[in-house]
């Protein structure tokens, strides 16, 4: 997902902020509809590719989250 998948989502991501912006603008409605017809194939496809990448990590559950490990969980729970 680092390659294509993750420069897909911000692109689209950014898209959207932008056409967002513009339909708060008085740009002309045909403008508008050319990008709406543009944006709904991009979330499709950015929604196919993030869900089709063949992403693999090491991490597992047992890793817990990395800013919060599993050792410092169980001294928090026996402190409570």
């Amino acid at each position: 997902m680092k390659n294509f998948a993750i420069k897909l989502v911000w692109f689209t991501t950014i898209y959207v902020f932008v056409f967002a912006g513009l339909c708060q603008t008085n740009v002309g409605l045909p403008v508008i509809m050319t990008l709406y017809c543009i944006g709904i194939p991009l979330i499709l496809l950015m929604v196919y590719t993030v869900l089709t990448d063949d992403y693999k990590t090491t991490k597992t559950f047992k890793d817990w989250y990395g800013d919060h490990p599993m050792e410092t969980l169980e001294e928090e729970k026996e402190e409570s």
